[in-house]
């Protein structure tokens, strides 16, 4: 009995500590959003461009713009949700070390790899543009899983793999946004809600 009691107050230990450096407010619902979000604007860039091709300069600015605009609506309904979630099940929602950290580490690859991009659209070098998208996302979400849910790694790991699967078709950059930002996200998101939807 000993054992088993002291067993259990070292889970409990072990679970404060994790609750307390782990951002655990992620909403599941809004990574399924996002997913949906992503799809909807993947399937308009296609239909308004007429193929998966996206091979000039007019081309890429509108898909850039369009980029833009569904980073920013996407963050935010992260960020809301994220709250939300914070408020119902009493979750720590402040900027506090342990965001700081999450956020950096995510932000980080992000910059980067929006910088190459900017770098390699002024050039007009379009063909890997895609690819770095997905590969410098996967990087920051597997940055930043140290700092929140470890599964949201296996998220990353996809999108890696698919940047790197895209160097090689560099002319179905929709199609790949579309599978990448788009359907992994529903599917991951869904995932994270059966796990995580009724609990902290």
């Amino acid at each position: 009995m000993e054992n088993k009691e002291v067993l259990n107050t070292l889970n409990d230990i072990k679970e404060m500590m994790e609750r307390s450096s782990k951002f655990k407010a992620i909403s599941g619902l809004s990574i399924v959003i996002v997913g949906i979000l992503a799809s909807l604007v993947s399937a308009y860039i296609y239909f308004c461009m007429g193929d998966y091709h996206i091979n000039t300069p007019a081309k890429w600015r509108t898909t850039v713009i369009i980029a833009i605009v569904l980073l920013v609506v996407a963050f935010a309904t992260v960020f809301v949700m994220s709250y939300l979630k914070a408020r119902h099940f009493k979750l720590r929602f402040t900027f506090d070390t342990t965001m700081r950290r999450l956020l950096l580490n995510f932000f980080i690859p992000m910059a980067a790899g929006g910088l190459l991009c900017m770098a390699l659209l002024s050039q007009q070098h379009y063909g890997l543009v895609s690819s770095i998208t997905l590969i410098f996302y996967g990087l920051a979400l597997i940055n930043s899983s140290h700092f929140s849910y470890s599964e949201l790694r296996y998220l990353g790991y996809a999108e890696l793999a698919l940047g790197l699967i895209d160097c090689f078709l560099v002319d179905y950059a929709v199609l790949t946004w579309f599978l990448g930002f788009g359907v992994f996200h529903i599917v991951f998101g869904i995932i994270f809600m059966l796990k995580y939807g009724r609990r902290k």
